[in-house]
Parts: structure tokens; sequence; C-alpha cells
């Protein structure tokens, strides 16, 4: 059972502009909390519509411990379920990818259609309904071909960013791209302290010389140059082009196109395209970066020649799954278009330095003498809005328990 009041107590304890207590990242409590708090009432990115070609694929994955199942029915739609069967509770698919034509579960073989019916239950009563023991749903949203799915009965509102994301992702052609690779890190850390590392740079000019090559590091929140006049250059270019740069912004989400450093034109070590087949064949492949990010676990950076996905998912207090996808256009061939060692080069030594880092600041948090030190409002403004947005979130949650009580103590319902 959740200790609620343990959980609003440490709330309190957090300073304005200051980073969390140190149970926050440290406490079981707390991370059962997180799951239930945040975790199960967010849209959480889970890959793209790619990646369920055509009907009959399935894409199985965990958030935290609770295993998902997302597939393209026989009639094309895609659908999310939790994978559980309904029967004894077993896992019906394995983590990872495949196709069937009907999904069965290896314990007791009871069979469901890709649209969540049950199909088949061997040696069950006359009296037995399959009708009443479908997989469970979970809401899923398709956002310009990226998939967000969430487990809340009534889930935020998706639409706002839905509207916003679309005209900028659009170009990108997410429909005729492929998964070239996808790769699984785990950080010895709590989840928070992987996605506050994740939301700033400013460790970046010395932890991350690759990344600085082309990533402009001394941005800060929406890509703001300050003095410096590329970001204003670069919009008059890209309108000449016709794509939108934004920034678009809501409690929850963000999303700008921004220039990459003088002389990059892609993500990469060196800043040449590592695809020769691009997504976006706007403006000679020179159109910088369109950076999106929803909390609480995930961003996204498309440049004309490929996209990588992060997202850090909590497995315990701490511990956390790193799960990084980059897609390049479907006719690009591997060898020929693209080598996977220059297409992922730059976020893997990126992933493994953040690794290093974070399992770092876990280690300091984890004593007794650590006291949250205030955010750089410069530097770290989305670390900041991070932070800021996970305690609403948090303090949303107890509010809702709260109310209940409330009512049944005045009478009410």
């Amino acid at each position: 059972m959740l200790d609620l009041v343990k959980i609003a107590g440490l709330l309190d304890q957090r300073r304005p502009g200051h980073g969390l207590p140190r149970a926050l990242y440290t406490d079981e409590d707390v991370f059962e909390f997180d799951m239930a708090a945040i975790f199960g009432r967010s849209w959480i990115l889970v890959g793209f519509e790619i990646e369920l070609a055509k009907p009959g694929a399935w894409m199985a994955a965990r958030i935290g411990p609770w295993p998902i199942l997302v597939t393209r029915d026989r009639h094309g739609e895609i659908k999310a379920f939790h994978n559980v069967c309904r029967h004894r509770g077993a896992q019906v698919c394995p983590p990872g990818k495949g196709t069937a034509a009907r999904l069965v579960c290896p314990y007791h073989r009871w069979s469901y259609e890709l649209s969540g019916e049950l199909a088949h239950a061997a040696r069950m009563p006359g009296n037995f309904s399959r009708s009443d023991h479908g997989l469970a749903p979970v809401h899923v949203a398709n956002v310009a071909g990226a998939l967000y799915v969430c487990m809340a009965e009534t889930p935020p509102d998706i639409g706002a960013f839905r509207r916003a994301l679309e005209p900028l992702l659009a170009p990108h052609r997410l429909g005729e791209a492929k998964l070239a690779f996808e790769s699984v890190l785990v950080e010895k850390a709590n989840w928070k302290l992987a996605m506050e590392n994740a939301r700033e740079c400013y460790h970046c000019p010395t932890a991350h010389p690759e990344l600085s090559g082309s990533f402009p590091v001394g941005v800060s929140a929406h890509f703001d140059f300050g003095e410096d006049r590329r970001q204003e250059v670069f919009a008059v270019r890209m309108a000449g082009l016709g794509l939108p740069i934004g920034p678009v912004e809501g409690d929850w989400w963000q999303a700008v196109r921004f220039t990459l450093n003088e002389g990059f034109r892609s993500m990469t070590v060196d800043g040449a395209p590592a695809v020769a087949k691009p997504m976006c064949p706007v403006g000679d492949g020179n159109i910088g970066s369109l950076r999106w990010a929803s909390e609480p676990h995930a961003f996204v950076h498309a440049a004309a020649d490929h996209l990588f996905m992060f997202s850090a998912l909590p497995v315990g207090p701490r511990e956390t799954m790193i799960v990084g996808k980059w897609l390049v256009h479907r006719d690009a061939v591997e060898g020929v278009d693209y080598s996977l060692e220059t297409l992922t080069e730059l976020w893997t030594l990126t992933n493994l330095q953040d690794r290093d880092l974070v399992e770092n600041n876990q280690a300091g948090v984890e004593s007794p003498a650590f006291r949250p030190g205030p955010y750089s409002p410069e530097a770290e403004a989305l670390t900041l809005k991070f932070t800021d947005w996970y305690c609403r979130a948090a303090q949303s949650f107890l509010d809702a328990r709260a109310a209940p009580t409330a009512e049944r103590r005045h009478g009410v319902g």
C-alpha cells in the first residue's frame, strides 16, 4: 500500500528551483508511487508505427514492472493491451517483436485475436464466456507515426500535442521509414536522475566532446541562442523551405527545430549525413534537428537523414533501462546507404558517457550529506521544467487520492 503521507512530506521539503529530496531518488516506496502516479497516468512513447508494418505484427515491452503489448490487427488498426493472459496472468508475448495470426499464451494455450478478443480457451465449462475474457485494453495514440500508450482509465489530453507536433514532424515521413537499430542500456540509478541529466547540456562541453561537435551546447530552454543570431538566420531559411520550426510546448511536452553547429548537417560525430537516402529531402538535407520531448521519459532528434529516440524507463528505485531506437528511410540499404557503426556511434557514445555520469550522481545522492542544490536557470531550464512537472503530477495524484476520503468524511457520495 502506498504511503501517501510520506510522499506528501517529501514533496513539501522540495525548495523551489532546487532538486528533489534524497528519498525521492532512493526509496522503494517512492518507486512504487512513481509507477502509479507518474508512469501509470502519462503518455509513454513506446516506438513507431512502422515497427508494426503489416497486419499481424506485435510489439511487446515493459513499462517498469508492467508488460504491455501493441498490435496491428487484421484490419490494420493499431491496438494496445496489458500483456497479461486473462486465465492465470501469464505474459502472452515475450519482450520483442513478431508476427502472428493470433496471440497464444505459452502457458495453457489460450489464444487471442490481434484486436484483443479471446479466440480459444480449451477445456473450459459450457457457461464460460469468451467475450468476458479478452485482453485488457490500454489507450494508444498515433502522433504522426510515433506511438504513445497510456494505462490510465482517463488519459491526459493528447490533442494539443498532436496538433502542434504533426506539422513539424510530417516532413520527416515516418510512414516511409524503418527501424535500423535498437539498443538497451541499464543504468544503476534512479530514473529521475537519468531524466534530469537528459534534459540539460550544462555537462556537455566536457562530458560529451562528440555530441558537442554538432549540438549547440550553450543554448538554454527552447534553444535560445542569446546574442548569437544563428537560429534567427536558420528560421528565415526554414520558412523559405516551408518547414515550421516552433517552438511549441505544453505542460508535459515541447518541440522545436534548431540549427546545428556550423558545418554540421546531421547529428553524427563528423557532421556528415549517416544515411545517403534521406528521410526528409527538403533543403538538400541541411535542416538542423527537430527535437521533441515528452514527460516523464523521452526525447527524440530527427535530422534529415535519420531519427534517434531516447527513452528512460524505471526498473527499480536504483535501476533505469535506457532504450535507443534509430530510424532511417525504408529504402536505405545497410552497407550501401549507411553503416550501423556510423549511424549509431554518436548516441551510443553519449549514452555510455551519461550512464557513467548518472551512476556517479546516484552514488553521491546516497550519502546522508546530500542536500539538493539549485538548478542553473540558464543552463538547466528544461531540467527545472521536468522536476517542476514531476512535483505537479505527483501532487495531482495525491489530491485525487485525498478527494474521495474527504467526500466520505463529509458524507458526500
